[in-house]
Parts: structure tokens; sequence; C-alpha cells
């Protein structure tokens, strides 16, 4: 049997594991304008490597083009959505204790990178305090590529010094995890911020609560 790898490194996504779901904002907006729930879930997971979402987050449309482009694939499956409706939604709160978990990460020693996918612009004063914790930051608009691309992944552990089975990561996406685990990362699906800590935990042999 092959020894196992050690851990080195610890990878967070952001929206979703240290940020609170925008999930729930697009419930909330889905309610409040009679649409199916999930539905704007459902319109992202149509052509997802191609369609606005993904070239939004690629620095590939600009905000007022993806206003547009979001807005006629959300009509072509039956409500039309404005894509400014859902950048508005993307803000979400900052989960304390997990903050407090990627401190301990760091104070023992581990090399934490953020994993983001996300859109070009400034970062509120409350996130950026966050982002300027880790070590290494890879944002989709900025590396033209996003997850679940397994570039994505290369370039993180490039830019972190690691191979993927000296990785733990974190993400509430099981499709963006998929790929990472291939390549070798142990993964960790973020379900609630209790959960993936005890998980994280159980993982490193380390309290981080």
């Amino acid at each position: 049997m092959l020894p196992v790898a050690e851990i080195r490194a610890v990878f967070w996504d952001f929206g979703g594991v240290i940020l609170t779901s925008p999930f729930e904002a697009f419930n909330e907006y889905e309610a409040d304008h009679g649409l199916p729930t999930d539905f704007i879930r459902s319109v992202n997971a149509v052509d997802p490597d191609t369609n606005a979402w993904a070239r939004i987050e690629r620095r590939e449309l600009s905000p007022d083009g993806f206003d547009v482009a979001f807005a006629d694939e959300s009509e072509r499956l039956g409500h039309r959505v404005p894509g400014a409706d859902v950048l508005a939604l993307l803000g979400g709160a900052v989960r304390p204790e997990m903050v407090v978990a990627l401190d301990r990460v760091i104070d023992a020693g581990y090399v934490t990178a953020c994993l983001t996918n996300n859109v070009a612009g400034d970062p509120r004063p409350d996130v950026a305090e966050v982002m300027d914790r880790f070590h290494h930051v890879v944002e989709s608009s900025k590396v033209g590529c996003r997850k679940p691309e397994p570039a994505f992944y290369t370039q993180a552990c490039e830019l972190a010094g690691v191979v993927a089975d000296e990785v733990v990561f974190l993400d509430d996406l099981g499709i963006n995890l998929k790929p990472a685990r291939a390549m070798g990362m142990t993964t960790i699906k973020v379900l609630g911020a209790d959960q993936a800590l005890g998980e994280l935990e159980a993982v490193l042999g380390l309290a981080l609560r």
C-alpha cells in the first residue's frame, strides 16, 4: 500500500463556505417574484461551461453583457430574469466561525488558498479583510478559467507549492469537488459550518472551534 501523503495545504471556496450561500438569496428572490424554487440555479446549470454565468466568471462578459445574456437564457427556460438582479444577490454574510477556523489553520502552519469563481469588482471591506488572511487567492475573474476546470486547480497547486494529494479542499458544490478529488485532493462538501469544520478537524487532527 502506498503511504498516505501528509496534508500541507487547505484550499477554501469563498461563497457558500466562508460566506453564507447565495442560494438562500436566490430562493428569496424567486419567492418574491413568483418563480419556481431553484429556477436561477437551473439556468446556471444549462451549458455550464459556456453560459452567461461561466463567461462573466472568466471575465468574458461585462456586467451589462451578463445582464442581457442571463435574461435571454432564463427567458428560454420560461421566465425572464435580468442578470443585474442576480448579481445583486451574490453578497453573503461572513461566517465568523469559519474565519476563526481559517486563522487556526494558518497558525498551525498549513498553506492556505482561496479558490473562488467570482465577478470582477472591488470586494466589500469585510470580504477584503478575510481575503487578506489567505496566503494565496485564485480568482476566476483574474486567471481566465474557473472551477470545475482542471486548469484552475492546477494553477492553485502550483501557486501554493503543493501537489494535489497534499491538499484538503472545501467547497459547497459537488461539481467543483469532483475534479479536485480526481486529482488526488481530500475534499469536503460544505453543507453547513459545523458539519464542515467537524470533517476538517478530523482530517487535520486539529481543534478549529
